[in-house]
């Protein structure tokens, strides 16, 4: 049994070494209907920093969960989906968002009693 806990610890460690912080999942929240420009991705999440949105896009390409094109327009525009493999990652995203939305609900209860 220690070994599943252990197992299942590591796995928990590399799915948010992967997913974690404040950013990436609302980024791939935006990009599971389809590509974004970084443009869109900016004006949907107006809250991050360039900075940041530039890293975590990095980062999110660099596990191949989305791939970067370069578009040959003047000025060059970039857009940014998902990968085949990230693909697999957008049936997590409804079973979250209801939990939030739930979530969402019970805080806002506990703000009323």
């Amino acid at each position: 049994m220690q070994s599943d806990q252990t197992d299942g610890t590591s796995f928990v460690q590399m799915t948010l070494k992967v997913l974690g912080g404040k950013w990436k999942l609302l980024i791939l929240w935006h990009l599971k209907d389809g590509e974004k420009r970084y443009s869109e991705l900016k004006r949907l999440i107006p809250k991050i920093s360039e900075k940041m949105l530039i890293q975590q896009l990095r980062e999110l390409e660099k596990d191949t969960i989305i791939s970067r094109k370069t578009l040959s327009a003047m000025p060059p525009k970039v857009e940014y989906s998902f990968t085949d493999y990230g693909k697999t990652l957008i049936p997590v995203f409804q079973p979250l968002c209801e939990w939030g939305q739930e979530h969402l609900k019970r805080m806002n209860a506990n703000e009323i009693d």
